[in-house]
């Protein structure tokens, strides 16, 4: 029995010897040869964006960064005591890396400084055993050439966050100095950019000290992008819109290409790229002219008089005679309102082409309460307002375009008269953001439905013919001659070009309510008013007016009109010209952007030097995920914009275009 016994013990001791040793060998191999190797990963070089021309809107600069391995710190206190020494860190580094500590996991690196010259590099790359947990590390870094010319165009790049890591499981977002796309292009085009890891493998003792470096793997960089942007352009457009908070979007109306897309006041992509400052974060989120928030794909805002060439190809789709006149009187009655013109006294008699030229309500508000607003909302529809296109982007709010059944639906309630006249004047519930309107005025421009289209190479979608016939697309497109160069509302955006003529509807829409007391006493002019409750300007054109090539939209978020140089018709004069002739356009920048206080690089600069010396104590952190602490200010910001303009009884005080 005892025998029989130590024989099993025995067998089942060999039978599990040969299960370790053969079966489970290659298992054990491995474990034993990760012990003995350390596998790191390297992060790839991502992938450039350029524009049409190949010149770089996003690349990658040779970078020199220092990071901080939690878990390996023996002693925090003097090891951070010691990097302030050598690097010159400031208080307000030291309180963000902290902050970085206590947030991340013990195997998540901290970021200490990037973009290191080699001096301080290599005075850290020395003092290594003194300074276990410390990594400096040689990489690249991405660098936006522009700046924050493109910061809603292209987005930024940051450290992977805690919960992206337990998402995707990845341990290449654990890599010291690895970044992925936070927003914009970089984030949606994220597969794309971000391109294969390398590796490297070196050789440790039990205690992890370096033996000797084993073979490496290079890392396959990410595939280049090429937008439809023109970079100069975008440069251009940029510093032109000045110290306005406001957007901008250009359009080739051959083939549908967005030449300029311009949201500003705007981040500094590198800011976030490298670690955005505490101060940096409390002055941005704070600012009232939301530098976080992409004006072009957020932004919603009554369209104002843009839309009334848009109005016109409606009324004559429905049957009206574009000869038959109205007579404006500067004020019309309806019911127990009273809805008015700009023009107090009246424009008199006026057919469809002087009306758009003279941007009068009266005839608008006459003629679509013949034909009821549902006639006019299909041709909105066709020409781009209340649509979302199909572009590389998460956060496009495509606004409204209202009729009987969209209110029943929405508010249980019926379409009323007062409803129609305020949608005539592009108030009320229409509501757009600048890329439908630029879209609208490619439309107008070409007669046709492009397709806008940001992403270069492939065929340009076809387009088909808006449902208008040729005739009437002339005579608006007449009138929007006529309201640059006939003595119409946009005189002041005549290009100074021989041979190029550009045809313009300029819009304004009011944010607040005018009481009759205050029309009977005098309406305050928008220089006494807060910023807040100024008007919006817009301003849609195309050029050349005969032969159209381009098209554009300009929204300035409460510019009131007060200051001529940085008011819509005088932006879309340069940028258009900008077009045909780019010396005449930059002498003309050149003479006004010193009175604004310089380009936009220098503004930033100063305001944050400002804003750091008014406020003398620490900001709190900067958020964990930056990304979707701006999402967030940016959908509070554009939900404010869009209830600030939401006003069903926008008719009764009327627009208010610029004589």
């Amino acid at each position: 029995m005892l025998g029989g016994v130590q024989g099993t013990i025995a067998l089942a001791l060999a039978g599990r010897m040969t299960w370790l040793s053969v079966y489970e060998n290659e298992h054990y191999r491995l474990m034993a040869e990760s012990n003995r190797v350390n596998l790191t990963l390297t992060p790839p070089r991502r992938g450039w964006i350029v524009d049409r021309s190949g010149i770089p809107l996003a690349n990658n600069r040779t970078d020199f960064r220092v990071d901080l391995i939690p878990d390996r710190i023996e002693d925090k206190d003097k090891t951070l005591a010691a990097l302030q020494q050598i690097l010159r860190l400031t208080p307000e580094d030291m309180e963000r890396i902290r902050t970085d500590l206590k947030r991340a996991a013990g195997f998540r690196p901290v970021p200490v400084l990037e973009n290191l010259d080699w001096e301080r590099f290599a005075a850290v790359s020395v003092r290594l055993p003194e300074l276990p947990g410390v990594s400096p590390t040689r990489g690249f870094a991405r660098n936006y050439p522009l700046g924050a010319a493109v910061g809603h165009l292209i987005g930024y790049v940051g450290a992977a966050s805690a919960e992206q890591y337990k998402k995707e499981k990845d341990p290449l977002l654990l890599a010291p100095g690895f970044k992925l796309g936070k927003d914009g292009l970089e984030k949606m085009l994220e597969t794309t950019l971000r391109g294969t890891p390398g590796a490297k493998r070196i050789e440790v003792t039990a205690h992890g000290r370096l033996v000797r470096e084993l073979a490496t793997r290079p890392d396959a960089p990410g595939k280049t992008v090429k937008l439809t942007i023109d970079a100069l352009l975008q440069e251009y457009v940029a510093r032109r819109l000045g110290t306005n908070s406001g957007s901008a979007v250009v359009i080739d109306v051959a083939s549908g290409d967005i030449l300029a897309m311009v949201s500003m006041p705007a981040y500094d992509p590198n800011s976030f790229s490298d670690g955005i400052s505490q101060s940096e974060w409390k002055m941005l989120s704070e600012d009232d002219h939301v530098p976080l928030m992409n004006k072009v794909l957020q932004g919603l805002y009554p369209p104002g008089s843009t839309v009334k060439p848009m109005n016109g190809l409606a009324l004559m789709h429905a049957g009206i005679d574009p000869h038959m006149r109205v007579n404006c009187s500067g004020a019309m009655r309806v019911g127990n309102g009273i809805f008015h013109c700009h023009k107090r006294r009246g424009h008199g008699p006026l057919d469809l082409k002087n009306a758009i030229m003279q941007s009068c309500d009266i005839y608008f508000y006459e003629m679509v309460r013949r034909i009821g607003y549902d006639a006019v909302a299909p041709i909105a529809r066709s020409v781009g307002l209340g649509q979302k296109f199909d572009l590389p982007f998460t956060t496009q709010r495509f606004g409204t375009v209202p009729d009987s059944a969209w209110k029943m639906k929405r508010y249980k309630q019926a379409w009323t008269v007062a409803d129609s006249l305020n949608a005539s004047i592009g108030q009320g519930y229409v509501l757009a953001n600048p890329l439908q309107l630029a879209v609208m005025a490619s439309r107008l421009a070409s007669g046709r439905a492009l397709v806008p289209r940001l992403i270069a190479g492939g065929p340009a979608q076809q387009a088909e013919p808006l449902a208008v016939t040729p005739e009437q697309l002339a005579i608006v497109r007449d009138a929007m001659f006529g309201v640059v160069n006939s003595g119409g509302t946009g005189g002041a955006s005549r290009i100074q070009i021989p041979g190029v003529t550009l045809a313009a509807k300029t819009g304004t829409a009011q944010v607040r309510r005018i009481t009759m007391a205050e029309r009977r006493s005098g309406v305050l002019n928008n220089a006494s008013l807060p910023f807040k409750l100024r008007d919006h300007a817009l301003f849609v054109c195309f050029a050349p007016a005969d032969n159209p090539k381009y098209a554009a939209a300009i929204v300035l978020e409460h510019n009131g009109h007060t200051i001529r140089n940085l008011d819509t018709p005088m932006i879309g004069r340069d940028i258009m010209t900008f077009l045909f002739d780019r010396k005449v356009a930059m002498d003309s920048l050149h003479r006004e952007e010193p009175t604004w206080g310089g380009d936009y690089r220098t503004r930033m600069a100063e305001q944050t030097k400002a804003f750091k010396a008014a406020h003398s104590a620490p900001p709190p952190p900067a958020p964990e995920d930056a990304a979707e602490a701006a999402s967030t200010v940016a959908s509070d910001a554009a939900n404010a914009t869009t209830s600030n303009t939401m006003d069903s009884s926008a008719a009764e005080r009327g627009s208010v275009e610029a004589e």
